[in-house]
């Protein structure tokens, strides 16, 4: 199973993740959310790094021209699409980067999952599904019920995000869809909006790992 932290904000957490053999790091371009990044990377900081982990740029409804100039700038490998974005829309953007398109779970869609995705199922590379919790589009450090994804036909490899942690581990390794491609980790590692605790992370990565 594959490994993402979202919400690096410091060049050096960046590194130690390589290092550590994460997969994918999300650095977060919505101006709202704690972990916003622009502010903190300079592109040069950035476009310079030899990383074998992948690096995804998340967004909330922006544009599809900042969209790819932030591809540009930071040498995106895929994007992640965190908002209200049409099908059309992510036709587009996939047309250039690859795209992971995220799905909020509430109480009020949990039984309708696959309606939800199906139309997005020939535009997109990946899905994330996140819990949705009093608006906010993501960062909420709250867990859905996983199991209501396999009450669902879902049929694209995805991402398990949502609240997850260092004692979680476990329970991601009991969880099996066929689907299931990665997990997702960001607000429960942390030691301050968009610091990680490199020791849990370091842990959590060798818990998943460990047969």
């Amino acid at each position: 199973m594959k490994i993402k932290v979202c919400g690096i904000t410091q060049v050096d957490q960046l590194k130690q993740l390589d290092e550590l053999g994460v997969d994918y790091a999300g650095l977060i371009f919505f101006r709202q959310s704690a972990r916003y990044m622009l502010d903190k990377f300079k592109t040069k900081d950035v476009q310079n790094l030899d990383l074998g982990l992948q690096k995804a740029g998340v967004f909330v409804n922006a544009s599809e021209e900042e969209i790819n100039t932030q591809v540009e700038l930071y040498g995106l490998d895929l994007v992640q699409l965190h908002g209200d974005e049409t099908p059309a829309f992510c036709k587009h953007i996939s047309n250039t980067v690859s795209v992971i398109k995220a799905f909020r779970i509430t109480k009020y869609n949990e039984q309708n999952i696959d309606w939800m995705v199906k139309p997005y199922e020939d535009v997109c590379d990946y899905y994330l599904f996140d819990t949705n919790r009093k608006g906010a589009y993501g960062g909420t450090g709250e867990k859905f019920d996983w199991k209501i994804l396999n009450n669902n036909v879902i049929n694209k490899p995805f991402f398990l995000s949502g609240g997850i942690g260092l004692a979680d581990v476990e329970k991601v390794k009991a969880f099996h869809h066929p689907f299931l491609y990665a997990v997702d980790i960001n607000s429960m590692i942390e030691v301050a909006p968009g610091v990680k605790d490199m020791d849990q992370v370091k842990m959590f990565v060798e818990e998943l790992k460990r047969k």
